[in-house]
This record gives C-alpha cells, structure tokens and sequence, in this order.
C-alpha cells in the first residue's frame, strides 16, 4: 500500500527476563563509566591523578606499541582514560552527581594547578557545581544536590 506506514509490534513483555519462579527479575542500572580520549599520559596524570586526586586502578596495552587503556578512580566514581582513536572525541561533557563539592573544590583549588582555576557556584537549578576540563577539552562538572528552600 502507497503512503502508508507500518511499524512492527513488539510483545515487550516477552523480553523481560525472568527468575526460576516465573517473575520479572529486577532491572537496576548501577553506573555510567564515561571513556574520555586523552593524547599525552603524562598530562593526563598531572591532571587527574596530580589535580582531581583519582588512583590508577589498572591499565591495559595490547602490546607494548599500543595505545593505553586506563582506568581510574576516586571516591566511588570510576572513569576510563583511552589513547585509542575510535574511544570517544574530545571535548566529551559529563556531569558528576556527589556529595561534598565544596570541599572538593576547596581542596584542588589548593593544588594551584597552573592550568585551572575552577569556580564554584549555586545554579537556578538548586545545585552547587564546580567544573574542570582536561587538557583533552573534556569537561567535567561536579553536581551537588542543594537542599529545598524551606517554606516561611
């Protein structure tokens, strides 16, 4: 037929996984881990583990030639750092819900870090926010939830 469209019909609930009882299992989403493009490892140290105070929790090569893979990690938030041309673009934009951005602030803008001075601000949003970008343009802000205003 000319001009008309069809769409498949789905049976959704036919994909929804199930336990040795026959009920739909739980499904939880437990984290985002971003790939971030970096070109220089030793700018990418200075700046995320020397600056932002992340661990080295592994890293990966397939050979000694080869691009690094590099996770890293702090305080619960873990993201992965690659050398490899198809992992990511620069200038990648992320958005870091946590508790405790003053003090984080607080704490790398004591580093002095030559290449960043991050603010920190109260958003119409009701967050307080904090932001870096690496030496990659990637940036990365840090989100805290504020408190409602309580009602007069």
């Amino acid at each position: 037929m000319r001009g008309r469209v069809f769409a498949p019909v789905f049976d959704f609930h036919a994909v929804i996984p199930v336990d040795g009882n026959g009920l739909p299992m739980e499904i939880k989403f437990e984290s985002v881990v971003p790939i971030l493009r970096i070109f220089d490892i030793a700018k990418a140290e200075e700046f995320y583990q020397g600056f932002l105070g992340f661990v080295i929790d592994w890293d990966h090569r397939f050979d000694d030639n080869a691009p690094l893979y590099r996770q890293v990690s702090r305080a619960g938030l873990i993201l992965h750092l690659s050398e490899h041309h198809g992992d990511g673009s620069p200038g990648a934009r992320l958005r870091v819900m946590m508790r405790g951005v003053r003090a984080f602030h607080e704490e790398i803008s004591a580093k002095g870090y030559r290449y960043m001075r991050p603010g920190l601000e109260t958003t119409p949003w009701n967050t307080l926010e904090t932001g870096v970008i690496d030496p990659f343009g990637n940036l990365i802000r840090f989100c805290e939830p504020l408190a409602p205003p309580q009602a007069a």
